[in-house]
């Protein structure tokens, strides 16, 4: 099993530790509610070093891009970051990334823990087509670098106290190549996966513990914790965001999960894989959609209940769910019938045998 530089520096805060994505991860410290609540209302620092970084360079790395991916990547600007998905050519997703663009012919992927065996032989498939030499042009750093996302509403004034250049205005979905705690070239960037604000932070592996003692320093007046990631889990259920392998996966398709905006079919974008099978999703329509569900009846919906109408005919299925330390509620994604996927329309989870209702909710649940 794979660890992170900060593997031990866990360990020793005495967080429950467990395999995750082929890493020994934190799961939790002082629990997951509270972990939670403290990410809402201050800030909690989450080790993501088992994210996957993939470099793109070269001439053609923007080609390469919207060829293998759902967004418009053309439109980013040194500086941006953008969202987006790796295409299977059936219409199913390989991945959901984030695409950072460096300069015109520098490009940095970020892809799932899970996914970066796969995404690397994905990548490799069709870097060849566009002359991108492997280990040169496309190149896996994931083993390299390590990333710490430091989530909250006072996240960013606990970072800038360790950073030189004004962050408290940046962009969402933007990023800077600053200094932070004095190691240069470090990557720091607003995209989050909470809810809760904040930023994420990509420095060399040995620059790794340097950065967390610097940061839990710096925040120690805003009453900075360690969070695991049972915490990130439900802070981005609440949010309403798609985990691969759960909500998303090669057999979902971008336009069924809800992310039709990060799919996009303009005469600049061009040809991309599974076009064609997509474009004719939009326009005909789905028979399935992801939808967020919210329990009316008591209970917590699991990965895996079976969504049923009132007469207990099975009609979906519960991709994730929890139950909402914030709202103190039931609460899941899941895939219904088109038709039934509307907003306030009642269907049922079938929970130990039990029919209970719950109401078909437009996500975030948590309003920030």
């Amino acid at each position: 099993m794979k660890t992170t530089v900060f593997t031990n520096k866990h360990i020793r805060l005495g967080a429950k530790m467990a395999p995750f994505a082929g890493y020994n991860m934190p799961v939790e410290y002082t629990g997951i509610n509270e972990e939670h609540l403290t990410v809402c209302h201050a800030l909690g620092v989450f080790d993501v070093s088992h994210m996957g970084e993939i470099w793109v360079k070269g001439p053609k790395a923007c080609a390469f891009i919207q060829y293998v991916t759902s967004n418009d990547a053309a439109v980013l600007k040194p500086g941006k970051v953008q969202y987006s998905c790796f295409l299977n050519g059936q219409g199913g997703i390989v991945d959901d990334l984030l695409v950072y663009c460096i300069n015109p012919h520098t490009w940095l992927l970020v892809v799932n823990a899970a996914n970066i065996a796969k995404d690397w032989a994905f990548l490799c498939q069709y870097a060849p087509c566009f002359g991108l030499k492997l280990g040169k042009d496309l190149y896996n750093a994931s083993d390299e670098i390590c990333q710490l996302a430091v989530q909250g509403p006072r996240a960013l004034e606990a970072v800038q106290k360790i950073v030189d250049a004004d962050i408290l205005r940046m962009e969402y979905y933007s990023f800077a190549e600053v200094p932070v705690a004095g190691i240069p070239n470090a990557i720091l960037s607003i995209t989050g996966y909470t809810g809760a604000g904040g930023c994420e932070i990509y420095v060399a592996n040995a620059d790794g513990p340097r950065l967390w003692d610097a940061l839990f320093d710096a925040g120690k007046e805003y009453g900075i914790k360690p969070a695991g990631l049972g915490a990130r889990d439900t802070l981005r259920l609440e949010m309403g965001f798609c985990l691969y392998g759960n909500d998303i996966d090669d057999t979902t398709s971008p336009i069924e999960a809800g992310l039709g905006w990060i799919t996009k079919f303009s005469d600049a974008k061009g040809l991309f894989l599974g076009r064609d099978c997509l474009l004719r999703q939009k326009e005909e329509g789905v028979t399935r959609r992801l939808a967020g569900l919210q329990m009316i009846d008591r209970g917590i919906p699991r990965r895996e209940y079976n969504l049923c109408d009132a007469n207990g005919n099975e009609i979906g299925m519960v991709t994730s769910g929890t139950m909402s330390p914030v709202l103190k509620t039931g609460i899941a994604l899941g895939y219904l019938p088109a038709d039934r996927a509307s907003s306030d329309d009642t269907v049922f989870v079938k929970i130990r045998g039990r029919l209970l209702k719950t109401k078909v909710t437009k996500p975030p649940f948590r309003k920030n």
